[in-house]
């Protein structure tokens, strides 16, 4: 908005008055504005407060190695376009040892072989929003290569037999139609009358819980206490629990609830973190192995949606996972906090002071800059340049308006 110079009368008072009073909500709002972000920023900036680092996957880790028993299906494409695609099941050598047997959850992904895969759950694919993802489960756990026995599989879809192929086929072929909803026959007739059966008499069946996991991955607390617990989710018989070369060094612990050390966990067993007093702030990770099958139903990413594949079966497999524990010195952050504010509300109060001459080398503003190397340094600076700015604009803003005992044209300066 622009202002008039001060030298040019105005010609009334009276807008001028209107004028000057709309000036103050926008200065005040703008006050406002600055003392609420100051607090926030400067403890975002102590805090370490952004996006949070990518952790390991949880449970098993893959390589694809390529499409092993399968047929053939056509697919049709809504703009009338025919094509042929092979159908059927997939192999993956898991990380540690280990094999699995999986079908692709997208007809448009060409899985390519040796690409690596990582154990997830079914959020974050295309299952997590499908309603019918329960029903692609009843699919793998009733069908090839669940149920090896071809004749009884056979007679129970109407087919007048089946083998591994065709099974793998029709098998495939249900559970596309069940996750995208496309028009896909099998080739073979008996596979098509598989494919058929499944999809009618499918039930709904829940998510399978992860192979190995921990519950929460990560917690935090202040030293001196116990920090957790990590609830160990497993199908293993056990698991081994090793703490990092780094927590080792620092004296870290991994105990159970009454402080006793642990090196072995089993499903449900809760873990925590011990740190020793004077441990400077820092995190400790601990990693959890073992043995176990990967449940069916349970889905494997390589970060293409497209090539999501889902298991069918599995043998004994190799898994692992994370856990990462944090004692951050909570007392420490509330006074850097505090610190921001103060520095917000000096720069604001300095507004209003006459100007004064540059401090010196050893002025206590000048040691504050130079006494430390927070994180938080830079955004403080950064902070009382913004609020400077932004006060000089109050001050112009309050300085143009007019007094409020100004004369309005009914009075003027000779009326009584």
């Amino acid at each position: 908005m622009a202002v008039p110079a001060p030298s040019a009368p105005a010609p009334a008072v009276q807008p001028a008055a209107v004028r000057g009073c709309a000036r103050r909500p926008i200065a005040g709002a703008l006050l406002a504005a600055a003392l609420a972000a100051a607090p926030g920023t400067v403890a975002a900036a102590a805090t370490g407060t952004g996006p949070a680092a990518t952790r390991a996957p949880e449970g098993a880790s893959a390589v694809l190695d390529g499409l092993k028993t399968y047929g053939q299906a056509v697919l049709r494409g809504t703009d009338g376009s025919v094509r042929q695609i092979p159908a059927g099941l997939y192999e993956m050598r898991v990380d540690g040892g280990g094999m699995l047997q999986t079908y692709g959850v997208g007809i448009t992904g060409n899985a390519q072989p040796q690409a690596r895969y990582s154990e997830s759950g079914w959020s974050g694919t295309t299952l997590g929003g499908n309603a019918e993802a329960g029903r692609i489960r009843w699919v793998l756990e009733h069908s090839y290569p669940q149920l090896n026995d071809l004749a009884g599989l056979a007679k129970a879809a109407g087919a007048a037999g089946l083998t591994a192929e065709s099974a793998a086929a029709g098998t495939q072929v249900a559970i596309w139609r069940l996750a995208e909803g496309v028009r896909v026959e099998a080739v073979d007739p008996q596979a098509e009358k598989l494919a058929d059966y499944l999809q009618r008499a499918a039930g709904r069946l829940p998510e399978p819980p992860a192979s190995l996991a921990v519950d929460p991955g990560e917690v935090s607390g202040p030293l001196g206490t116990r920090i957790g617990p990590v609830t160990v989710r497993t199908g293993a018989h056990s698991v081994s629990v090793t703490p990092d070369a780094a927590a080792a060094a620092m004296g870290v612990r991994v105990v159970d609830a009454e402080g006793r050390p642990v090196t072995v966990a089993a499903n449900g067993a809760e873990l925590f973190f011990e740190v020793p007093a004077g441990t400077p702030d820092g995190s400790a990770e601990i990693t959890l192995r073992g043995s176990t099958r990967v449940p069916v139903g349970r889905v494997f990413t390589s970060g293409v949606p497209a090539q999501v594949q889902i298991v069918a079966g599995s043998s004994e497999s190799a898994t692992v996972a994370t856990a990462t524990g944090t004692w951050p010195r909570v007392p420490s952050a509330q006074r850097v906090d505090a610190a921001g504010q103060g520095t917000a509300m000096k720069a604001l109060g300095a507004l209003s002071a006459p100007a004064a001459p540059a401090a010196g080398p050893d002025a206590p503003e000048e040691r504050l800059a130079s006494s430390g190397s927070s994180a938080a340094t830079p955004v403080i600076a950064s902070l009382a340049v913004g609020l400077v700015v932004l006060g000089g604009l109050v001050v112009l803003l309050l300085r143009k308006r007019p007094l409020e005992d100004t004369p309005t044209p009914s009075q003027g300066p000779n009326q009584e």
